[in-house]
């Protein structure tokens, strides 16, 4: 069996790791416990050739007081870099982790706008999604909550990694 570290990085409070519960587990909850260090959680995916064993690595919350650890993305297969639809501050930190990540690795990059339950804090230009879609190799929006788009967006991504 084949295992693919997949690195989760992004702002406090954007919903990693409810993501990553909803998609190894099917659950969503409420309570905020905000992640400290790194917790690893694993899925197995049945590809068409090889069982393929996802090692998310659930970073704990980055902003501009504190930068991750780049040690962090060694060894990664990809990285998924969220934000929050609804704090539009969540855009520009997300996109400050993206460049920093980009000096440490050049990996495949998904950006995944999550809690599209909720409304958006501004209305998003379909040239300024575009844009800034040109710099990942696929956008999602995603809610943790609903479980709209969580599946997709991990199974592209181990498409892409297996590509």
């Amino acid at each position: 069996m084949l295992q693919k570290k997949i690195c989760i990085l992004g702002p406090t409070g954007v919903g990693k790791t409810s993501l990553i519960k909803q998609y190894v587990d099917g659950i969503f909850s409420e309570k905020y416990l905000t992640s400290i260090g790194v917790k690893i959680d694993k899925k197995i995916i049945d590809s068409t050739f090889t069982p393929v064993q996802l090692m998310l690595w659930d970073l704990e919350g980055i902003d501009k007081y504190c930068g991750f650890n780049p040690r962090y993305l060694r060894g990664a297969a990809a990285y998924v870099i969220v934000m929050d639809q609804t704090r539009s501050a969540s855009f520009v930190e997300a996109i400050e982790v993206y460049k920093e990540a980009q000096k440490h690795t050049d990996v495949p990059a998904i950006l995944v706008i999550n809690k599209s339950d909720l409304s958006p804090a501004i209305n998003w230009a379909q040239n300024d999604i575009e844009n800034v879609g040109s710099l990942f190799n696929g956008v999602f929006n995603t809610s943790a909550k609903t479980g709209s788009q969580v599946e997709d967006m991990f199974t592209f991504l181990a498409k892409t990694i297996m590509d």
